[in-house]
């Protein structure tokens, strides 16, 4: 019998935080107070809980946008610090979706979708295929051409979710992603985020006040006094 049919391979550790700690204001703002986890490649993680316990902050130091006081947060196995090479990181790694957009309201959606490939690079017939292949999927075709003030909550927000894919990162970073949006719409943008995500094999970590959307996901970890807390699966 061939052993290596048995042989179980490990699953790949994309993000970990190891004994994080992070505050404002010269510390008098404690943020983040030890915090710890894993998340393996291919999984969705809902980061749930009240404003101010540090979702946010724990995805930007993920992505490169804030570093930790102490401890160590890694990205695909390397270290995320000012030495790092901040610039591939955001452009190629990881993609973010922001509870309001950050789109340039005066380009169009094809415009604002097609700056993450200039920054990185990347040729125009690329890009131009992965804006109407990512258009396609969204139901934005015929909006390409509009401008982003022209566009309804939804439509913008799933114009960032375009844009945070172009350059197909492998792990999106998503902060209340459905935050702006009315309960239908919101619900209308999450399935389509998890379809997308699942297509294309992405690695999913969404910070969300939105319980109902983040039972949703492969695992829900809740965030208070600084620290995070999996709950114990019936």
């Amino acid at each position: 019998m061939n052993s290596s049919a048995h042989t179980k391979i490990d699953p790949r550790i994309v993000l970990r935080a190891e004994d994080v700690w992070k505050s404002y204001d010269d510390g008098a703002i404690s943020v983040l107070k030890g915090v710890a986890f894993e998340v393996i490649e291919g999984q969705t993680v809902a980061l749930c809980g009240p404003s101010g316990c540090g979702k946010s902050t724990l995805l930007h130091l993920f992505g490169g946008l804030d570093f930790p006081e102490q401890g160590r947060v890694s990205v695909n196995g390397a270290e995320v610090n000012r030495r790092r090479n901040l610039l591939h990181l955001l452009r190629h790694e990881v993609g973010f979706v922001f509870q309001l957009h950050n789109l340039i309201p005066d380009l169009t959606l094809e415009e604002n979708c097609l700056i993450p490939t200039v920054a990185a690079g990347i040729d125009r017939r690329t890009a131009q295929t992965r804006i109407h292949l990512l258009a396609k999927r969204t139901g934005l075709t015929h909006r390409l051409g509009h401008r982003i003030q022209k566009l309804s909550g939804g439509e913008r927000q799933r114009t960032a979710l375009c844009r945070a894919l172009m350059n197909r990162p492998k792990i999106l970073l998503a902060d209340e992603p459905t935050g702006s949006l009315d309960e239908q719409s919101s619900g209308a943008v999450f399935d389509l985020l998890l379809e997308i995500v699942a297509t294309e094999g992405v690695t999913l970590v969404m910070a969300t006040h939105d319980r109902g959307l983040a039972a949703r996901c492969d695992r829900l970890l809740e965030m208070h006094d600084g620290r995070i807390h999996e709950p114990v699966s019936a």
